[in-house]
Parts: C-alpha cells; sequence; structure tokens
C-alpha cells in the first residue's frame, strides 16, 4: 500500500509520544501543515504525564477520518512492543509496516526517540529546504551533534557527553535535603539558581565534583554515593553550592562548545533540541559563539516536541519531505464549561479596562484560543501582572507555590526589545536570556540582571499584542510580567471551571476567556496548590 500524493483527500499522519511528556501530533501530508499537538499534561494533569484516555479521545476527535500513518516513538527498550528504541539515526532505526484500526488498513512508522528530535527540529526551523544544518541533541540522555545536508542524509559528528541533562538535575538533588533523587522539575529550578553563583575559578572542592560529574557514564547517580561530598544535602540556597551550580553549568558547556568549536566549522546554521534546549543562558551562549550562521530552538525542544518529531520523520520516510508549517498556538482548545458566577462581575473584554487594571496592580489569568505547544505560556495560558514591583514578583510566586529564588519572566512589545532589553533579536518562544536594560523593570529583573523575555508582534499573537499596547498607552511601557496558569504541578488550565477554582483558590484578581472579563470580588490573596485532574 502506497501513499498517492496526488489524491484529493488530504493525507493524515497521527503521531504518539509514549512515556514522560506524553503528546499526540498530526500533521496534514498533502499540506505539510502541523493540524494540532495535545500534551497529556494539559488541562491540568499532572506535569510529565503519559498518554492518557482523555488525550486520545480528544486527538482522535478533532479528525475527521482514520489517518493513513500511524506513528510511534521509540522509547526505551522494553517499553511494551518497542520495536526500535531510544537511540540510533542509521539504517535500522525505524520500522515500516501496517496495522488495521477500526476494519480499515494503514500504514505503521516508528523511529527512535533520538530521531524524533532530530526531525523534529529540523522540521520546525525556520531554514529552506536542502539547507545543510548542524544539529545539537542534548537532554537527560543524549549529548550528541550531527550533520544534515541537503539531501536529507544524516552524519552523527560525536558524542560529546553522556547524560549532560541528567548531570545538570542530579546537582540540584545533591543539595537538596527533601530530594532522593533527580526530578523533571530540578533543571528549571537549578538554572535559576545559577544566577546567584558567583563567578571565578572552581576552587577544590568544586573541580572534584565537576571532574566527577562529567566523566560519570552512569544514570542515575545515586545520591547517596556522594553523602560524603561537602554538597550533601547543604541546601540548594547555599552560596557554596549556588557557586558550584553556576561552575557546573559553564563546565557542561564548555565542553561542548570545545567539541563543536573544533568539528562544526562550514558555519551552517544549529539546530538545538532536547530538554536542554530550553536552558536560556545556553542559548544565548549559542548565539554568541558565532560557530553558526543562526541558531533555532522550537518552543517544544523537549520531550513535548516528540511526536511532532516523529510525525516528520514518518512523513520524510513516505515522501522525502522534512519541512512543516505550524504555529505555536496548535494545542488543546479551551473548554467553556458551566461556571458559578457567584460573586463575579462580567465585562465584555475592553483592552484598556484589562491593561487599568494591571496597571492598578491586578494580577489577571489571561485565555485566548488554543493552548501553546510546549512548557513555557506564550500569551494564550498565561498569569499576567505589572512588571515596576518587587512586591509583584513575590506575589506571582506565592500565587504560583514557588520557591522565592524563582525569576518571573517578561513579556514585550517585539517592536520594544530594544529600548529594555540588551538583546534586539525576536524571541516568540521565551527561549533566550537578555539582560535587563529598564531599572523600571524590577519585577521581572533576575537576580543577575537577566530576564527571558517573549517578544510579541502583532501577527503572532494578536490579543497580547493589543493588550500590550493598552498597556503601553497608559504606563509608557509595553511590557508585562507573564508566567503560566496552571496548578502547581500541573499542566495548563485548560477549562473554565478549573480556571474559576483556581482563581479564588490561589488569589488572582480576575482572568479573561476569550472576549469576557471576569473580575473576582475581595478575591483572597492567599496562595493554593489547587486541584489537579486525574486521567
Amino acid at each position: 500500500m502506497a501513499l498517492r500524493p496526488g489524491s484529493n483527500r488530504n493525507m493524515r499522519v497521527m503521531s504518539f509520544k509514549p512515556g514522560h511528556d506524553g503528546t499526540i501530533a498530526a500533521l496534514d501530508i498533502s499540506a505539510a501543515e502541523l493540524i494540532y499537538s495535545f500534551e497529556a499534561e494539559k488541562d491540568s494533569f499532572p506535569r510529565y504525564s503519559t498518554i492518557n484516555p482523555t488525550t486520545i479521545l480528544e486527538a482522535a476527535g478533532r479528525l475527521d477520518a482514520i489517518p493513513d500513518i500511524i506513528a510511534v516513538g521509540g522509547w526505551h527498550t522494553g517499553f511494551g512492543h518497542d520495536p526500535v528504541g531510544y537511540y540510533g539515526i542509521a539504517q535500522g532505526s525505524d520500522a515500516v509496516g501496517e496495522r488495521t484500526i477500526f476494519g480499515r488498513k494503514v500504514h505503521f512508522y516508528s523511529s527512535t526517540h533520538e530521531r524524533s528530535h532530530l526531525w523534529g527540529s529540523y522540521g520546525m526551523s525556520p531554514f529552506p529546504a536542502r539547507m545543510p544544518c548542524y544539529a545539537l541533541i542534548w537532554e537527560g540522555w543524549c549529548g550528541d551533534f550531527y550533520e544534515i545536508d541537503e539531501y536529507l542524509q544524516v552524519v552523527h559528528r560525536g558524542k560529546v557527553m553522556a547524560n549532560p541533562g541528567y548531570k545538570y538535575a542530579f546537582l540540584y538533588a545533591l543539595a537538596d535535603p527533601s530530594a532522593g533523587r533527580a526530578r523533571n522539575e530540578d533543571p528549571g529550578k537549578l538554572m535559576s539558581l545559577c544566577a546567584y553563583g558567583q563567578t571565578g575559578s572552581p576552587d577544590q572542592d568544586e573541580r572534584a565534583l565537576i571532574d566527577f560529574l562529567l566523566a560519570s557514564d552512569v544514570c542515575p547517580l545515586p545520591k547517596e554515593d556522594l553523602r560524603n561530598s561537602p554538597y550533601y544535602n547543604i541546601g540548594v540556597t547555599h552560596q557554596k553550592f549556588t557557586n558550584l551550580a553556576r561552575r557546573v553549568s559553564d563546565a557542561i558547556f564548555d565542553s561542548f562548545h570545545t567539541f563543536a568549536k573544533k568539528n562544526l566549522t562550514k558555519g551552517y546554521p544549529l539546530l538545538i533540541s532536547g530538554g536542554c534546549g530550553l536552558n536560556c543562558e545556553w542559548n544565548r551562549r549559542w548565539l554568541e559563539t558565532n560557530l553558526f550562521s543562526d541558531v533555532f530552538i522550537p518552543p517544544c525542544a523537549n520531550d513535548s516536541g516528540s511526536a511532532i518529531g516523529t510525525a516528520v520523520d514518518a512523513m520524510r520516510h513516505f515522501t522525502g519531505n522534512a519541512k512543516i508549517k505550524w504555529n505555536v498556538y496548535s494545542g488543546q482548545p479551551f473548554v467553556l464549561d458551566e461556571i458559578d458566577r457567584t460573586g463575579l462581575e462580567v465585562h465584555p473584554l475592553d483592552y484598556g479596562q484589562v491593561a487599568s487594571a494591571l496597571l492598578d496592580d491586578k494580577v489577571i489569568g489571561w485565555v485566548q484560543g488554543n493552548c501553546e505547544i510546549g512548557p513555557r505560556a506564550l500569551g494564550n495560558r498565561s498569569i499576567l501582572a505589572a512588571p515596576f514591583s518587587k512586591t509583584t514578583h513575590e506575589r506571582l510566586n506565592r500565587i504560583k507555590n514557588r520557591e522565592g529564588f524563582r525569576p518571573i519572566a517578561p513579556v514585550c512589545l517585539e517592536q520594544d526589545l530594544a529600548l529594555h532589553f540588551d538583546l534586539a533579536r525576536p524571541s516568540p518562544y521565551m527561549l533566550l536570556f537578555q539582560k535587563v536594560l529598564d531599572s523600571r523593570l524590577e519585577a521581572v529583573t533576575h537576580v543577575d540582571g537577566t530576564a527571558r523575555a517573549q517578544t510579541v508582534s502583532q501577527e503572532q499573537n494578536p490579543h497580547l499584542f493589543q493588550l500590550l499596547t493598552a498597556f503601553k498607552a497608559k504606563s509608557g511601557i509595553g511590557v508585562l510580567c507573564n508566567t503560566s496558569l496552571n496548578f502547581n504541578g500541573a499542566g495548563f488550565i485548560n477549562r473554565a471551571s478549573d480556571l474559576l477554582a483556581y482563581a479564588r483558590a490561589a488569589g488572582l484578581d480576575g482572568f479573561v476567556i476569550d472576549d469576557a472579563f471576569y473580575l473576582l470580588k475581595d478575591a483572597p490573596l492567599t496562595a493554593s496548590s489547587g486541584q489537579k485532574r486525574t486521567a
């Protein structure tokens, strides 16, 4: 059974990412376009959830026919009946066959997890088809460079380090008395703490641990094996530990940079994928190496983008094309279920009214259209606030039930970026560090003077653009605080009843859903982790 590119019917591939960060993605092969990418954690399920029946039913219901291709990403050997596993890019790292779905024969395609990262970053990148690229996959397990030529042939350029992401996460667990092992949420916390570290060369204790971590291929590292380390359960905010964190972070990056400088000399653009692609400081440093003509990181660089990558790989196999059109707001649509409006004032959305509320130090939930793909809130499932006060930063962390050392990100009008931040490069997916130039932005300035700003244009997100424009008209500054709208430990809120429950429990002053502005009367200012959904 062969695909028929000339068929009048749109050909579809539906792709599944097993394991944590479970995701289902669908592509229209005829148009080479992403239809959706539905992540299992979205709709207030626990973070890093595996695929659940709710996600499967939602994803299947969005297609009008059984897809032509079912694609499944590889995972760890022994996971179900995985024919391909986690690693591999060469011949034999994919599997092709047929399956029967509801009485109809369809193509079946599976390829390794490693390939899902590679083809996801390639397929989503803005570079023209047939442009050669370098690719870096660095995550919990992989730490490798590749070269993709104009014929889509892939050459493995070398493994720099085993388990770079896990080494990074392990460091936080080592210092945290409450942690028995590294957890999925630890890398983001460590990235925040690195900013508290002092510059300087590693001392003897730091050098010993850096040398041990970088050389070790053991994963997971048993924390108890390092119980004699001076950093064991020292506390994550201890100055001695934050110094170490900064220097380990530098050492990991320097290892990859040294390899790239020696071996990647053709000046091609660089594609970055894997969970380490969410490290904004490392991404900024890759730009500044000047080794590459450009650098691209997808918003779903972590495993939430793997289903897209496997779908692109399947499309490449059957059609020879590996480039897709896509939109970052391709997640689940918002569910407008029934809510109890007691204690709510409901107004038609007026951007000036919301801007005035924000300028009056109100904290507002902001929901528009479909949710974002990837882990960063980019203006469709956000909590917004004025950016001027440290008190606002503290309140937002209380609302989010997060540690006080965690920074709050800004969102900025793209045309005003250079007025407030040092990197005048659009950053629509909040993946780059910038130095803050405007001393008024106290709520979004981290301890080291940086922020990970999202930029917004009218074309990219017209609703958020209008709000920022209205806020600028009243305050003189087109910048707001932007943090994710979610119960603590859960994915984005995606239904009205959950949003209202969160607003009342966590202390939001109001929220916007599409074209309606809801204000809470006498909203409490106490934080709560709220409720999570269960499959």
